[in-house]
Order: structure tokens, then C-alpha cells, then sequence
């Protein structure tokens, strides 16, 4: 009896295990849909070259399932590097993750000055100043001048946590150009 009941059980925990393997969350991973159909992951993302389109303007927008920082720029700009870790201040080297809100912490690296020929700053920020106002965002905490220096631009972008991301470089309006900043909202 006892010989039976044993090999019952062992029969039952086989055949969960068999009806498993086919299934993709044993393969490791996860067989639900992805939030929002979000896809991106939280790995480094770079592309593009320098310019000398100046930065004009940052601004930033709630989303149903990502928060958005808008970097727009007075001419074609296609360069940015953008990834998680410490941002340190262009030129003089200061950790800027002690003044940036935020469970974690976005380097966002952009391939293009914020200053003019002559120049002068064409944003109306100094280093280290928080740059918009995020009360009520889900998912973006702070966003944080790091500086311009020999054509690159620096902010930190302080978020909840670490979460997908993604970085997109879009046309206008009229000449300008911007590269845009979606964080999600969850995994």
C-alpha cells in the first residue's frame, strides 16, 4: 500500500514537470505579456555622432506607462549615451548622485553642446540645478544639470528604480531635433 502511494506521488510531481518543460517559464522566462507590451530592458543605450546643434530646451511628460524627459535642440542632433550609474559633472568631475532624487540613477550623456558659437548658454540652467518640476510622476524623480563641456552635455535623471528604458532621436519641429527619454513605469 505504502509502495503504491509513493510511486502515486512521484507519477504526480513527474508529470507536472514534464507538462512544464514545454512551457516558457520554465525556460526562464516569464510566459504573462510584458507591461504595456514594453520591451527595452535597462541596458546601456548609445548612438549618434556630435553636433553642434545647441540644446534648448528640457521638458518632461507623464505617460500611461512611462514618464518622459524631452531634450530638444536647435539644429540636426543625433548623438547620446544612456545608462545607469553614477553622473559625474562635465569638466570638473563632481558626483552629481548625492543631489539627484531617486531609487537609481540614469547618465544621460548628450553628443551636443548647451551653448552657442559664442559661447554663451542656450539653457537656463546652472550646473547641479533640477531642471523640472516631477511632483505626481510615477516613475522620474529629478532631472539634474550636469554641465556642457567640449560640445557633450551631462544629466542625471533620478527614477523610482532601475526600470526599462528607452532613447529615441526625432525630427522638429521646423530645424530642430530631440532625443527623448521614455522610462517605464514597471517591469
Amino acid at each position: 500500500m505504502r509502495i503504491t502511494s509513493a510511486l502515486t506521488a512521484v507519477a504526480v510531481v513527474l508529470a507536472g514537470l514534464v507538462a512544464g518543460v514545454g512551457s516558457s517559464s520554465a525556460a526562464g522566462t516569464s510566459s504573462a505579456a510584458a507591461y504595456c507590451g514594453i520591451t527595452w530592458g535597462s541596458a546601456e543605450k548609445s548612438a549618434g555622432t556630435l553636433s553642434d546643434g545647441p540644446l534648448t530646451e528640457v521638458r518632461t511628460g507623464r505617460h500611461d506607462c512611462y514618464d518622459r524627459v524631452v531634450f530638444e535642440f536647435a539644429g540636426p542632433v543625433d548623438g547620446y549615451a544612456v545608462g545607469y550609474g553614477e553622473t559625474w559633472t562635465e569638466g570638473e568631475g563632481l558626483a552629481l548622485s548625492p543631489y539627484t532624487a531617486g531609487g537609481a540613477l540614469l547618465r544621460v550623456s548628450l553628443r551636443a553642446p548647451a551653448y552657442d558659437d559664442a559661447h554663451q548658454g542656450t539653457v537656463p540652467y546652472a550646473v547641479g540645478e533640477h531642471v523640472a518640476n516631477l511632483l505626481r510622476y510615477p516613475t522620474v524623480r529629478d532631472v539634474v544639470f550636469g554641465g556642457s563641456f567640449e560640445g557633450y552635455s551631462t544629466f542625471a535623471v533620478g527614477v523610482r528604480a532601475r526600470l526599462p528604458f528607452r532613447v529615441l532621436v526625432l525630427s522638429g519641429p521646423g530645424t530642430h531635433s530631440r532625443i527623448v527619454l521614455d522610462v517605464a513605469h514597471q517591469w
